[in-house]
């Protein structure tokens, strides 16, 4: 069988391949703390799951407009105003099954080949994955440690060329909950503006952020024709499996996206959509709990790190990630993340998988209860006495 040359330039998200050896692990009878998967361990709040079961009781059920319901267009369209402070028309915004398609829609409708793509490296693997798949040319731009995971102003602006089509943003950022202060966005905006270059801001952590105010670079002059919001519903409503995200961006580009939304999955499920209007318009009471509980399970996973001689870690400032440093350990991050998967049932990702800045360090997710992160610390502690 022919495998078009194309499929072999995508890459993978490895906390997927890290949960299915974790699950075969537990499947075999071993206690496993999953700290791998990036999945807030609440249920959805009750009033949105009712909210969708009214929904199919009403008999949504079948296709809806490719663009999305009307009625989530113009909640997305109020919520982002009104988080924002620009203006927003439900015709700038396009629903989609999950998040990640306005990601690849963006890239496939404003990127050709040999286009230059700038993403934030430690970053999510899919960005280099697409922008390969299109045969864009991947440009990282590193976030480093001593500045708390955000870039250095002069080096992001001499990776700027003429041939810099798209720079892809994220804060708070998988893997190092670092945040993008609105210092670090207007030198974006700036760098945008001068060159005509389209910005795609992935803000799907924005409601899980700690200690500071959420800043958009959508707020910044006219930054909002050139910008496309990459938001949903996975990580702040505990919404993971109901696949429903979007995309709010100029109206030109959203006819765009819609043509490629058409050509590959017609429209997100209907029912799921009111569900969405309900998480959006709803008590928000479940979701700032869940915000006092991450914030609070931060305060144990980073300390409890900081205390294992050889780890070092950052405090995070939003997400719902750790991201320590372990250079000084006597065994490469790769194989101490195999050690503790599979001799001391620690599920956890190597740093390396979010891009070549990412070496030295792990990430763990902290969507887990206290009592599961105190056995993993436990855990991890003894694995570290072991390698050193």
């Amino acid at each position: 069988m022919q495998i078009a040359e194309r499929v072999k330039r995508l890459g993978t998200e490895s906390a997927f391949a890290v949960l299915a050896k974790a699950k075969h692990l537990e499947s075999k009878g071993r206690d496993i703390i999953h700290l791998e998967i990036g999945q807030p361990d609440f249920d959805t709040p009750g009033n949105i799951k009712e909210a969708a079961i009214r929904a199919l009781n009403e008999g949504k059920t079948g296709y809806c407009p490719t663009s999305g319901v009307q009625e989530l267009k113009m909640a997305v369209a109020r919520e982002t105003s009104r988080t924002r402070g620009i203006d927003i028309q439900p015709e700038q915004v396009v629903i989609t099954p999950g998040a990640k398609p306005i990601m690849f829609f963006t890239i496939l409708a404003t990127v050709n080949e040999g286009d230059e793509v700038m993403y934030p490296n430690p970053g999510f693997p899919i960005y280099e994955s697409l922008i390969n798949f299109v045969k864009g040319k991947p440009v990282p731009y590193p976030l480093r440690e001593e500045r708390n995971f955000s870039f250095d102003a002069e080096e992001f602006v001499s990776l700027v060329t003429d041939k810099t089509r798209l720079i892809i943003l994220n804060s708070p950022q998988n893997p190092t909950g670092g945040i993008l202060s609105r210092s670090d966005l207007k030198t974006v905006a700036n760098v945008a503006m001068e060159k005509d270059i389209m910005v795609l801001s992935d803000e799907i952590y924005r409601r899980l952020i700690y200690d500071h105010s959420f800043h958009s670079i959508t707020s910044i002059g006219d930054m909002m024709e050139r910008t496309v919001i990459l938001d949903g519903f996975s990580k702040t409503y505990a919404m993971t499996g109901w696949r429903l995200g979007y995309g709010v961006m100029n109206k030109t580009l959203a006819e765009k996206i819609e043509l490629l939304q058409v050509n590959s999955n017609s429209c997100a499920p209907n029912f799921t959509q009111y569900g969405g209007i309900e998480a959006l318009e709803g008590d928000q009471a479940p979701i700032d709990q869940m915000l006092a509980a991450f914030k609070e399970r931060r305060e144990v996973i980073v300390n409890g790190l900081n205390a294992i001689e050889g780890i070092s870690c950052v405090k995070p400032e939003g997400a719902f990630y750790a991201f320590p440093n372990v250079t000084k350990l006597k065994i490469s991050p790769l194989d101490f993340a195999d050690l503790l998967l599979n001799k001391y049932g620690v599920a956890v990702l190597s740093g390396s998988s979010f891009g070549q800045y990412g070496t030295g360090y792990l990430r763990l997710s902290y969507a887990n209860s206290i009592e599961n992160i105190g056995k993993a610390l436990e855990r991890i502690a003894e694995a570290v006495q072991e390698v050193n």
